[in-house]
């Protein structure tokens, strides 16, 4: 890690990345290495206006962090999740950390005095993977988070869409099984339904004749099923499938040339990535077949790209997408 020190490395923006559960925040130069990071506890519990004095405290401290070391803070840019309105920098919606309506840009800009940037957690890991990680120099990227839920960031020439209403990129929206298990939306039959890892354990358990009360993860379906447990099999083609249809949707509608696979799910590796492979292989007929690979950043992806917004909002930037 850099002092910092050396010749055109002085300036640094502050990034956060805020979770319900912590918060994963750095020094970052326009080149887009961190110098400094450290993690907080987020709470979220103790209710919105609490996070939100957490974030700006966080934030200040980081700046102060920054011109003690000699360095010279230059930007600030945070990531949520949720609804995100970027051009307003309001955070509209966030069921993890409890945000409704918050102006968390104008409040972050009279406390530190900083051009800020607020971003939607999984495009500014989109963002992150598109420019610095597993999509870099591709051009078309199309990030897809899979977790307890799933959503995507679709990234082009290192900017990510964010839609009329703050809302692009939830393909775990869209609709692979009609008739299928109800989603947290209110619909049957959702991708994310059926394939998040949630989703997976949830219906490993319902299978096997199990109650609630004794939870399956979705890694442990995958170890059975590469064990050869026929019902762990079952479950983890239907999951495949599923995500296969899914992401052949994303590519009939944006025709990338990098599809990068990242959250929990992910970390399956070739268990995954191999037989999803083949399935999306399958579905392709006069499309051009994406690139399938694994995210490169690990959690540290919406960190890094609410880096990159902060750089860009202050006008910084230091073609990452070439390193």
């Amino acid at each position: 890690m850099s002092d910092g020190h050396a010749v055109g490395t002085d300036r640094v923006v502050v990034a956060l990345d805020v979770g319900g559960t912590g918060m994963k925040c750095a020094l970052v130069r326009p080149d887009g290495v961190a110098v400094h990071t450290e993690r907080h506890s987020t709470d979220a519990a103790r209710g919105p206006a609490a996070v939100v004095g957490t974030i700006l405290d966080v934030a200040e401290g980081l700046a102060g962090k920054a011109r003690a070391d000699g360095l010279t803070p230059v930007a600030l840019g945070i990531a949520v999740p949720g609804v995100v309105d970027e051009a307003r920098g309001v955070a509209v919606w966030s069921a993890n950390v409890g945000f409704r309506d918050v102006p968390l840009r104008d409040l972050a800009v009279a406390r530190l005095g900083l051009p800020t940037a607020l971003g939607h957690d999984v495009r500014a890991g989109g963002l992150a993977e598109a420019r610095l990680g597993a999509g870099r120099g591709t051009g078309h990227v199309l990030f897809v988070a899979i977790g307890t839920g799933i959503a995507a960031a679709h990234v082009v020439d290192g900017t990510a869409a964010v839609g009329a209403h703050g809302a692009a990129g939830e393909i775990g929206h869209i609709l692979v099984r009609p008739g299928g298990p109800r989603c947290g939306c209110g619909r049957p039959g959702c991708l994310e339904a059926v394939a998040s890892a949630s989703a997976i354990g949830r219906r490993y358990v319902e299978l096997a004749g199990g109650t609630p009360a004794e939870p399956v993860t979705a890694a442990e379906v995958a170890e059975r099923a590469a064990a050869g447990e026929p019902l762990a099999g079952r479950v983890w083609q239907e999951a495949v499938e599923a995500l296969a249809d899914g992401l052949a949707s994303g590519q009939a509608l944006f025709d990338v040339s990098t599809i990068v696979l990242g959250g929990g799910l992910a970390q399956a590796g070739h268990r995954l990535l191999d037989p999803l492979r083949t399935a999306l292989h399958e579905r392709m007929t006069f499309h051009r077949e994406p690139r399938l690979v694994a995210a490169a950043l690990g959690d540290e992806a919406g960190c890094l790209g609410a880096a990159l917004l902060a750089l860009d909002a202050a006008g910084v930037r230091d073609h990452q997408e070439k390193r």
